[in-house]
């Protein structure tokens, strides 16, 4: 794969939303399928399982009970989920932090396995949280409770790790989300110490982006990361409820603070209920389409950008709107930029 040379960045306006209370609650993470089908992973102390949803957002709740999983320790159940993600066969694999393990279902929801269990040999976990894929569909699991990372193939067998506790370059503290991009490069978000740590595909250091805070560039105990086609990279800044970007060298691009409209399924159902229209009618619809506590980011082929609005019930979507540039369309970096405008 090759990036572009350069991108004129037109813009990233907010899309839909997709949701609604009582049927997305707590979201945590999402995953794509064909046919745009979207898989809202649920994580909450009375529930813990898969939504199946669709883009295009159907009308009627019936259309939107589709669930995988649920409550529990049994085969195909889950207690505290953090991630979710989807091969090309729609096998889905969700990191189990409580039951320190891996659950997979097929497309249909059926149950295929679990493996992992608790403790710090190579290849056990403890408090796993994010998980991904990388080019040869084996899967990186972040070994939270053991500040690592740990490769496995998809049927559950070690293969390597790294990592360590502490704060200097490729160690850890408390790490969460991670992200593997389509050159093999590996992102791994280090909650405790609030920064993205990037990694090359056998592990070493190449460098990390943020420091604590809540000015641009800063994070607040940060839990997701991803990265789309163009190298741009995307941070769920829970704490600072927000979501925040960079270009692929690491450098602040813009942030997102929450846009949210109501979907089509949650305004069809606001119409026929009478309590919630006067509940809507007397709240701060400021603060209503604002990010609380987002807990991952995920982007998709088409440059959309979804965030699992976790303590709204919802999740975001934005649309990237980008223009490839070639050599000759781009002047070569400045001497001295902030002598120039545009």
């Amino acid at each position: 794969m090759v990036r572009p040379h350069g991108l004129l960045r037109a813009g990233f306006p907010f899309l839909k939303t997709l949701g609604m209370r009582r049927i997305t609650n707590f979201p945590a993470d999402v995953a794509f399928g064909a046919e745009g089908r979207i898989y809202i992973l649920l994580r909450t102390e009375v529930d813990a399982e898969i939504r199946v949803w669709h883009f295009d957002d159907a009308e009627s709740l019936t259309d939107q009970l589709i669930g995988i999983g649920g409550l529990g320790k049994d085969d195909g159940k889950m207690t505290w989920p953090v991630q979710i993600i989807a091969d090309a066969d729609e096998n889905l694999f969700v990191s189990d932090e409580a039951l320190h393990r891996i659950t997979s279902f097929n497309m249909d929801g059926e149950f295929v396995a679990n493996w992992g269990e608790q403790g710090s040999e190579d290849g056990q976990l403890n408090g796993p949280s994010g998980i991904a894929f990388d080019a040869d569909g084996n899967v990186l699991v972040v070994d939270t409770l053991n500040h690592r990372v740990q490769k496995f193939t998809s049927a559950g067998k070690f293969i390597s790790k790294w990592g360590s506790f502490g704060s200097e370059p490729g160690q850890f503290n408390m790490p969460w989300g991670i992200h593997v991009d389509e050159l093999g490069d590996v992102y791994v978000v280090d909650w405790r110490n609030d920064r993205i740590q990037k990694f090359n595909s056998d592990g070493e250091f190449v460098f990390d982006i943020g420091t604590s805070g809540n000015g641009d560039g800063q994070f607040n105990r940060p839990t997701g990361v991803a990265v789309d086609a163009d190298g741009d990279i995307y941070v769920a800044d829970c704490g600072n409820n927000r979501v925040q970007m960079f270009n692929e060298h690491g450098r602040y691009l813009q942030k997102f603070l929450g846009d949210a409209t109501l979907s089509r399924v949650a305004r069809n159902y606001m119409l026929t209920n009478a309590f919630p229209n006067r509940l809507r009618d007397m709240a701060n619809l400021e603060q209503e389409k604002l990010l609380r506590s987002p807990k991952s980011v995920r982007v998709d082929a088409e440059g959309r950008m979804y965030v699992p609005d976790y303590r709204s019930y919802r999740v975001q979507v934005y649309q990237k709107e980008a223009i490839h540039l070639t050599e000759q369309q781009l002047a070569p970096p400045l001497r001295a930029p902030t002598l120039q405008t545009v």
